[in-house]
């Protein structure tokens, strides 16, 4: 049953994805942590954090690892796991690509016309918006810590989150130098 219901959810959230991986964090974690309860916030947490470390798009990692961890979490074995992971990550990608093979031939034709213009002009801060649902998604307590619980811990969250800020929007370093220099700074410190 874990696998039907992995093979829905990820359709569904493929589908409704516009915007990139990052956009789709918000879906998936509302999903997979709110609605189905296959993983605590602390997991999925860890999980964005694995995705982003790992070679690919964010949001198929991302469908990888929650589909391998939620058959994993309902007591099944490790190649049942492997199969959750496979399933989860095919079923998040192929309903878009079935409408962008659709579409696309439609999209290079009309992409001038007025509707089309329109269509993505309304797009555009729905993408905003689900961006930045996933950026308020990731700032919890798992990983900024909280003022009440370890003020040091959130102290040096917030400063670290200053720095890449800083470092990447005014100096213009380089994103991959910011998180090598602030998972050094982390090991450091921690």
């Amino acid at each position: 049953m874990i696998f039907l219901h992995l093979f829905l959810t990820f359709s569904k959230i493929g589908i409704f994805n516009f915007g990139g991986g990052y956009a789709m964090l918000s879906l998936i974690q509302n999903e997979v942590v709110e609605k189905h309860h296959w993983l605590t916030n602390g997991e999925f947490t860890d999980i964005v954090a694995i995705s982003q470390g790992t070679p690919g798009p964010i949001g198929i990692n991302c469908a990888t690892y929650v589909g391998y961890t939620a058959v994993i979490n309902e007591g099944l074995p490790q190649w049942a796991g492997v199969l959750g992971a496979v399933l989860a990550s095919l079923s998040v990608i192929w309903l878009p690509f079935v409408l962008m093979l659709l579409v696309s031939r439609l999209l290079i034709k009309h992409h001038d016309s007025k509707p089309v213009r329109d269509i993505f002009s309304a797009l555009r801060p729905a993408i905003v918006g689900l961006i930045a649902a996933a950026c308020l998604l990731l700032m919890t307590a798992d990983n900024f810590s909280s003022p009440s619980q370890s003020p040091f811990a959130f102290t040096v969250s917030i400063l670290l989150f200053l720095f890449a800020f800083v470092g990447t929007r005014i100096y213009k370093v380089h994103p991959i130098l910011m998180i090598v220099l602030c998972g050094l700074a982390g090991l450091i410190i921690y």
